[in-house]
């Protein structure tokens, strides 16, 4: 009996232990939940780069002279179609979508392919000169382009493409910062114990690449992909030179449109807004991919 007696003031100074809240206000760091600012921020930035796009759309669907207005319209109007005809009409629309359909495509596949593989080369191969040619590769990207296209146009003209498609395709199958952007990748989204562990199972460096590294690059080669695809499409430079006026690509036919002195933007704009339509395309199908790329990129361990 003493001896629960003695124990009875033990067991009562056991009390759970409530947790100690903290105010608020005391937190520091980041919560999780942005507020009001950040919203206000991102619609601007919305605002401000859809407004072009917006813009565009407005006076494509006018008349020519809704240009020389004291008062821009904000609404559409019921011109666009009749703007669009224009455009057919008056330049080979349909010849020249064709044609950057193709020279896209194709820049977007050989430089997902080759950007790959010399990546993947880069970054878990082990040989001599690897950052002596990794720091070549890169320092190329200093170099503008325009410095390079009249001995690339001597080029093409001596192989026989100048004014074919070849001599837009060939020049782009691959590129530098293709390289860069996957070696990058690909250093830590592979672990070296899984190439090694495919070694010890008979794989090839061929087999390695294509079991391993090719599922692995998966969403860095699709932002690799939209981003190549929509340079390309833009370009300008190089097909105007090197192309005929009769088979140009979208971008240098639209630049048919225009006059010496007098610019119809009707029919300018409603150009533009045909040519941006296969960009918002790509750019539907595409999204998944490249949001999945940067979320795997933003996450770590």
């Amino acid at each position: 009996m003493s001896a629960l007696l003695t124990q009875e003031p033990a067991l009562a100074d056991v009390q759970p232990q409530t947790p100690v809240r903290r105010p608020s206000g005391s937190r520091r760091g980041w919560t999780g939940r942005p507020g009001f600012l950040v919203y206000g921020l991102l619609a601007a930035f919305l605002l401000g780069s859809a407004f072009p796009l917006y813009w565009s759309f407005i006076v494509a669907s006018h008349k020519p002279s809704v240009s020389q207005d004291r008062v821009p319209p904000l609404l559409p109007g019921g011109n666009l179609f009749a703007n669009i005809e224009r455009v057919i009409d008056t330049i080979p629309f349909w010849k020249a979508l064709g044609n950057s359909i193709v020279v896209s495509s194709a820049v977007t596949l050989s430089v997902v392919v080759f950007s790959t593989l010399a990546g993947f080369a880069f970054a878990k191969l082990k040989f001599k000169g690897r950052n002596g040619l990794m720091g070549f590769v890169i320092a190329t990207m200093a170099v503008p382009t325009q410095l390079g296209v009249i001995p690339l146009f001597m080029v093409m003209a001596k192989f026989g493409w100048a004014g074919s498609l070849s001599a837009v395709i060939v020049p782009a199958m691959v590129s530098a910062f293709g390289v860069f952007w996957m070696r990058q990748y690909l250093v830590d989204a592979i672990p070296d114990e899984l190439i090694e562990a495919a070694r010890m199972d008979g794989c090839s460096t061929l087999r390695v690449f294509w079991h391993v590294c090719a599922p692995a690059a998966r969403p860095a080669a699709g932002m690799l992909g939209l981003f190549t695809f929509m340079q390309t499409w833009t370009d300008f430079l190089w097909p105007l030179v090197v192309l005929n006026p009769e088979s140009p690509t979208l971008q240098v036919a639209l630049n048919q449109l225009q006059s010496g002195y007098y610019v119809d933007y009707s029919l300018v704009l409603a150009g533009a807004v045909m040519a941006t339509l296969p960009i918002f395309f790509v750019f539907l199908v595409a999204g998944r991919q490249l949001v999945a790329g940067i979320m795997q990129g933003a996450v770590k361990g």
